[in-house]
């Protein structure tokens, strides 16, 4: 018996990654393993992508755990160098940097020294209005990327849906038109598409596609699963039931009393909490499966722990595993009754989470 933990299913993400692989045809895989691989282990999830052809973060401190690693594919860093001086640590590590902006052009065409050139992105803001150079600079910068001795190889020219999980939004009509104008005039490889962008095929052309939460079995359209996408969940996590106890009608449960007992019951105890990333505010009813059915959080989740209804009859027993998300509960329907999406759950399960590999 034990406090939380995340069995990660290599088998599903292998899985995952050729249900993508087939709705991108024969266009590349730039996978993306920001945020801890989205809580699910930077390094050993980029060991097992085999078939990707680069890796995407958004920090310098998780491109240079990779290379620690031993991991020696492309990565690519989506906001790019935060200063000129960490231009030569990309040129050592071989990685490459999304140019989103006139000043990182300026850096890196003022670069010197470096151990080799870079091979480089550049962002057009198309209507994402977050990162990118404005639709009308980006033809003369990535003419500059082209001339710059700090440059090796063709520029790949890259911009972001932002409504790409609304496929039949205005929005993506408009960006897919702005970008093409612009691939027109420079002949250049392009990436635009998220998996959400990927899967509704929202993108007029793509040599390059970025597929992130679908990788790990996750839908990124609102009252859907991964599941209707033939993608299955790579993380489970789960926990201990440490108690079972009767309550009877009328009395109080956890902090605050705030759950009262409507009639005798049982009361499972499962030993994880918001000190693990589960959401505090999961209100009551939330689904927890053990053994087969889900019964309904109750109560306040507390640090460590958190209480079920198991009701009178119940055989659950302490010992048994309960499941918060994964195989048998998908993590979209939790993220729907906490209010939330299903990328902040996952990101947020905390270190102390042993991540079990299968």
């Amino acid at each position: 018996m034990r406090a939380a933990w995340a069995n990660i299913h290599l088998d599903a993400l292998a899985h995952n990654l050729a249900v993508l692989k087939q709705h991108a045809g024969g266009a590349r895989i730039l996978a993306i393993l920001k945020a801890n691989a989205y809580g699910h282990g930077l390094a050993r999830i980029a060991s097992e992508l085999h078939g990707v052809d680069a890796i995407g973060v958004a920090r310098l401190n998780e491109a240079l755990a990779l290379r620690n690693a031993g991991i020696v594919k492309p990565i690519v860093l989506l906001e790019g160098f935060f200063s000129a001086d960490e231009l030569p640590i990309f040129a050592a590590s071989g990685l490459q940097p999304v140019i989103h902006s006139q000043y990182q052009l300026a850096q890196l065409e003022q670069a010197q020294g470096l151990a080799q050139p870079l091979r480089v992105w550049l962002k057009v803001d198309t209507g994402m209005h977050r990162l990118g150079v404005a639709p009308d600079q980006a033809v003369a910068c990535y003419r500059r990327l082209q001339a710059c001795a700090n440059v090796q190889g063709e520029p790949i020219l890259m911009s972001h849906f932002a409504s790409a999980d609304a496929p039949d939004a205005a929005q993506n009509n408009n960006q897919n038109r702005v970008l093409a104008d612009i691939q027109r005039q420079l002949a250049a490889p392009v990436s635009f598409s998220n998996s959400a962008a990927l899967l509704a095929k929202v993108a007029q052309h793509d040599d390059w596609f970025r597929p992130g939460l679908a990788l790990y079995g996750v839908s990124p359209f609102a009252q859907h699963t991964g599941a209707d996408y033939n993608l299955r969940a790579v993380m489970s996590l789960q926990a201990s039931v440490i108690s079972v106890r009767d309550v009877a009608a009328g009395e109080g449960v956890g902090y605050g009393a705030a759950w009262q007992t409507e009639r005798d019951t049982k009361v499972g105890i499962i030993a994880i909490g918001y000190g693990d990333g589960y959401p505090r505010l999961a209100p009551a009813g939330t689904p927890v499966w053990i053994n087969g059915r889900c019964y309904p959080l109750k109560g306040r989740v507390s640090m460590d722990m958190l209480s079920v209804d198991l009701g009178v009859d119940s055989q659950v027993q302490v010992g048994d595993t309960a499941q918060l998300w994964g195989e048998h509960l998908a993590v979209e329907l939790i993220a729907e009754k906490v209010g939330t999406i299903a990328y902040e759950l996952l990101c947020n399960v905390a270190h102390r989470v042993a991540l079990e590999y299968n």
